[in-house]
């Protein structure tokens, strides 16, 4: 899972069942079958000199620490000497650095004792400051019953008491007390006090960790050939879809980058992927062999069967990045003007193909500055002639 894949791809390529994946992870409560078990963790060697950690400083490194803070070294010196960021070695000294005199703000760096102190601090799981203080867990539960945010009540707790940090916490530590597994410093049902009354939480996955959108794995578009990009040679298209009202209804679109020239995806029965597939075949089937070189779409559910349309039709397809939209600049201009035709808010299953075409004639027939005032069918004209 620490390479991106998902706890359930995870487990398949183990060989175990997804729930014993989460075990292993999480750890189990006791039941009356049970025993409690903690998480499974890997147990990480010790950095040496020779093999250094990139994450966590070192005890020669805190020496380097100590020897140049005494001979009036600047931090971005002494973080530059190391090859470190500034503000680790500022956050080594605050959080380990001993204060010369009670309540006073001058800090001695001592390397062995800050040594020690963080290695105190790294074990985990660590014990959870709610659970271990009754007055702040009753606190947090009284607001969780008057439906208040956990970023509100950890302003109040800040406000209440703002002279004994052992009843500051941040809204995390709130969401962890309720939503990790085998906590149970808050009461399970205070969840349904909170805005989404989730009983999970929901991830926020970055695009590289995202679970693959389609059985048949995406060719990108940064493995687009560069010829596509400069638009000299004909024959790469852009693809998309405009959704009527309710999304219950959708006309496809297709746009030539050479050309601007539009067809028109008759969809009357919805935009189910086998249905998007078939309609695709049979438009792009009407084309010559050299204008059928690519298609560029979007990331949408409707191309779930991309890789049967590219073995009906040899026509490769890339897709766009997601929330890219001007990766295919043309479509997006050209679904614009359909709109005129086209409104929002409409069934657009009422149209007929002879509708359709009659809008592709007439958008191909428009002289285009980008073309010298051509018209898209006067460009694709002289290209099939040729």
């Amino acid at each position: 899972m620490k390479q991106g894949f998902s706890n359930n791809e995870a487990c398949r390529i183990v060989g175990i069942n997804p729930k014993t994946g989460r075990r292993w992870r999480n750890g189990r409560n006791a039941t009356g079958r049970d025993v409690a078990a903690p998480p499974v963790r890997p147990v990480a060697p010790a950095p040496t000199a020779s093999a250094p950690s990139g994450r966590y400083l070192r005890e020669d490194e805190r020496i380097h620490i100590a020897d140049r803070l005494r001979e009036k070294a600047s931090l971005r010196t002494i973080a530059a000497e190391l090859g470190r960021s500034p503000s680790t070695v500022s956050r080594e000294i605050r959080r380990n650095g001993i204060p010369l005199r009670a309540g006073g703000r001058r800090l001695a760096y001592r390397p062995q004792a800050a040594q020690v102190r963080a290695e105190a601090r790294r074990p985990r799981p660590k014990p959870s400051k709610i659970k271990q203080n009754p007055e702040l867990r009753d606190f947090i539960q009284d607001r969780l019953d008057k439906r208040w945010s956990p970023e509100q009540i950890c302003q109040a707790l800040r406000a209440r008491f703002p002279d004994r940090p052992e009843m500051h916490v941040v809204h995390e530590t709130i969401y962890q007390a309720l939503y990790v597994q085998g906590r149970g410093e808050l009461h399970r049902e205070l969840v349904r006090a909170l805005r989404t009354s989730r009983v999970r939480r929901k991830p926020r996955r970055q695009a590289q960790q995202r679970q693959p959108r389609y059985k048949q794995p995406m060719v990108m578009i940064s493995e687009r050939p560069a010829e596509v990009a400069d638009r000299a040679v004909p024959g790469h298209w852009e693809g998309d879809l405009i959704i009527g009202k309710g999304g219950n209804s959708a006309i496809g679109t297709l746009v030539e980058r050479a050309t601007r020239y539009v067809m028109l995806l008759h969809l009357p029965d919805g935009r189910r992927p086998e249905l998007v597939r078939d309609a695709l075949v049979e438009t792009v089937k009407t084309l010559p062999t050299h204008l059928t070189r690519s298609l560029t779409w979007d990331q949408g559910n409707e191309m779930g069967q991309h890789h049967e349309f590219t073995l009906a039709t040899d026509i490769p397809v890339y897709f766009c990045d997601p929330a890219s939209p001007w990766q295919r600049g043309s479509n997006e201009n050209t679904n614009g003007l359909l709109r005129q035709y086209f409104p929002k808010g409409t069934d657009l299953s009422a149209h007929t193909r002879k509708d359709l075409d009659a809008v592709t004639a007439e958008l191909n027939g428009r002289p285009r500055k980008t073309l010298d005032w051509e018209t898209p069918a006067e460009r694709l004209a002289k290209l099939i002639a040729a």
